[in-house]
């Protein structure tokens, strides 16, 4: 199979797996950065780039930073509507953007766990669009089932081409 197609599926797979998960449950558990998360896992899926540590550890520090900043700057603001220009609830929405993104940068950097991502669902924590514990919480669980459903596909694989290069066959 071409990889392009096969790396489009595989992320697709990703992707629907949490789709599910968040259809059958009813929670948000897809959010925006899970789709480059899981392109990077179909895309280089042995790489240091697709490393568990490195990928949950990013989006743990990127819901931590996010949450720190919201409650710190912007608790209760939320972006689903337009902000009025020059705002105070936009200034503070900005400011705890930024400080949620240098948190994150900060820490990727600080523990060697760059995934870019992350910086993604830092955003998406100190805008307030998913501003509760319980929803960073679910983020991390739907980025481990992404290394969880990984780990599979890759034993999948593995498994398929030793049997390919089994002499006795």
């Amino acid at each position: 199979m071409d990889t392009r197609i096969a790396t489009s599926l595989h992320t697709g797979l990703h992707i629907a797996a949490v789709g599910l998960f968040a259809w059958a449950t009813g929670l948000p558990a897809l959010f925006p950065s899970l789709g480059p998360s899981a392109f990077v896992l179909a895309m280089f899926p042995t790489s240091e780039a697709s490393n568990p540590r490195r990928v949950i550890g990013s989006h743990a520090l990127g819901v931590a930073a996010g949450l720190l900043a919201y409650y710190l700057v912007a608790p209760g603001i939320i972006v689903t509507e337009q902000i009025a220009p020059l705002s105070l609830p936009g200034l503070r929405l900005t400011v705890s953007s930024v400080l949620a993104i240098v948190l994150t940068v900060s820490g990727m950097l600080h523990f060697d766990i760059r995934h870019p991502p992350a910086c993604a669902t830092t955003l998406i924590v100190a805008l307030g669009l998913l501003p509760r514990l319980s929803d960073g919480v679910l983020m991390i669980v739907a980025v481990v089932g992404l290394i969880a459903l990984q780990r599979a596909i890759l034993m999948v694989i593995t498994a398929s081409l030793y049997r390919r290069d089994d002499p006795c066959r």
